[in-house]
């Protein structure tokens, strides 16, 4: 079995508890977050994927927990959805590619 940090793929959906204004603030945070990772990512309606290992992506989450009580999050809900591979990296545009226009 190869022992070397794979790529994974991360789904990453914040769900801030607070009234609209402040949630929907509270997710550009974290948006901005994400795009300052360094990590490959890709914003959809109800959720980010991102690219990177484990631990980056674990990392990312710690971040964005932080940061958006940072800002003045008392609450979060944050949900994952985590693919792994043994042998190879994950990318998620090898799943998109051939639906995109």
């Amino acid at each position: 079995m190869n022992t070397s940090p794979r790529q994974i793929n991360a789904a990453i959906q914040l769900l801030p508890l607070c009234e609209k204004i402040k949630a929907m603030l509270l997710i550009y945070v974290a948006i901005a977050v994400i795009r300052n990772s360094g990590l490959t990512y890709r914003v959809c309606p109800f959720e980010t994927v991102v690219e990177g290992t484990y631990e980056q992506v674990m990392q990312l989450v710690k971040e964005i927990r932080d940061s958006t009580f940072n800002r003045g999050g008392d609450e979060l809900v944050i949900n994952l959805k985590l693919q792994f591979h043994r042998n190879e990296d994950l990318y998620f545009t090898d799943k998109t590619r051939k639906h995109e226009q």
